[in-house]
């Protein structure tokens, strides 16, 4: 495995440490920023005693390992996104996981901390399926390594982990290790016009047969497909399938909402749904045929001017949850059990005693 490490590239994680480490003996709030494209996701981050200071890692960036025999690669958390799959494309391998961008500066860090998939998540996995390992600084300015790759940490939990999606309120991710895959040799992409209900049975029938299906969705009366795998395997399904052929930047337009859906003149919320796949959302004020229906059902987009108390009953009476990526929402992201808020207390507690970082970016409270 090719690694590259310069003193260059240890100073600015030794920097990084004691930006750290001042702002743990000061109690002084931190912002985490890489390269920024998701800041509206989640809540803005303020220190107990006023504005956080900003902690930017992009320049902490570089390929430090790449093994593409054993599909594996190590990589800084200030690494373009960009980059990172511009040198698996070399290797016809891929981030299987298919995350977002949002911009053009995302950055590795950002993405294992936001842990947002897409189209491909349900046949592939997540975020959190792929990380090995990670070097994290801890809230006492000390880089330290964890994963399956390297020693367990001390404390029981599996931190590289626990990282994915913690919005960077738990440390400091400097550096993680991937599972990559290779790229499918064949790819395309099929619109069939069908009612919701329809392509609910399709999808559900479909699902019990070994077709090579990476994603689906479901708009405006027409259910569209990728199917990727060996060239044979999709001729195959595309000509058993039928329908139209579908543009191939629709599935990059929708991970990156280019999509007409989420722009134009609709200035009302927008909502991420978590459902089980084929459950039914049922409020007043709500039309399922008006959503966004990604991930084969399980992920629904929706603009609605409902209460967020109001659509959250629903979606909690269907078995799921809601998300609001509206920036300036005054609560996101669904408020946890108490029992569960607890263990996110706890755990904020252990591994971040002051708060430091990011604190409020999930909750107030954290």
């Amino acid at each position: 495995m090719a690694t590259s490490t310069s003193p260059q590239d240890r100073d600015i994680s030794t920097e990084l440490g004691e930006r750290v480490r001042q702002a743990n003996a000061a109690g002084t709030a931190l912002r985490i920023v890489g390269g920024d494209t998701k800041a509206f996701y989640g809540r803005q981050v303020r220190g107990r005693t006023g504005e956080a200071e900003t902690l930017a890692t992009r320049e902490h960036r570089g390929i430090t390992g790449y093994d593409p025999v054993e599909l594996i690669v190590s990589v800084r958390a200030g690494t373009p996104l960009a980059e990172l799959e511009a040198a698996l494309a070399e290797n016809d391998q891929m981030l299987p996981f298919e995350p977002p961008h949002f911009g053009d500066a995302a950055t590795v860090g950002g993405t294992v901390a936001a842990g947002l998939s897409g189209p491909r998540r349900p046949w592939a996995g997540a975020v959190r399926d792929f990380v090995l390992g990670a070097r994290v600084i801890t809230h006492t300015g000390d880089e330290q390594r964890f994963g399956g790759e390297v020693m367990k940490n001390v404390a029981g939990y599996d931190l590289s982990r626990l990282m994915v999606g913690a919005q960077g309120g738990l440390g400091l991710l400097t550096e993680v290790t991937l599972k990559v895959l290779p790229r499918p040799s064949a790819c395309h992409g099929l619109r069939l016009e069908m009612p919701l209900d329809e392509a609910r049975e399709r999808l559900a029938e479909w699902g019990r047969h070994p077709l090579p299906l990476t994603a689906a969705a479901w708009q405006d009366g027409a259910l569209h497909l990728r199917l990727e795998g060996g060239p044979g395997s999709v001729a195959t399904t595309r000509a058993r399938l039928g329908g139209e052929d579908l543009d191939p930047g629709f599935w990059d337009d929708l991970r990156e909402q280019r999509l007409p859906f989420f722009g134009g003149d609709d200035d009302r919320p927008l909502w991420r749904i978590s459902l089980p796949q084929r459950a039914r959302l049922e409020a007043d004020g709500l039309d399922e045929q008006a959503m966004l229906h990604d991930w084969a059902g399980a992920q629904r987009w929706l603009r609605s001017d409902l209460p967020a108390e109001a659509l959250r009953d629903a979606c909690a009476a269907a078995g799921g949850h809601a998300t609001c990526l509206t920036p300036g929402a005054a609560e996101p992201f669904t408020p946890l059990p108490e029992v569960m808020f607890k263990y996110h207390r706890r755990l904020k507690a252990e591994l971040d005693p002051k708060g430091i970082f990011n604190p409020g970016r999930l909750y107030a409270e954290l």
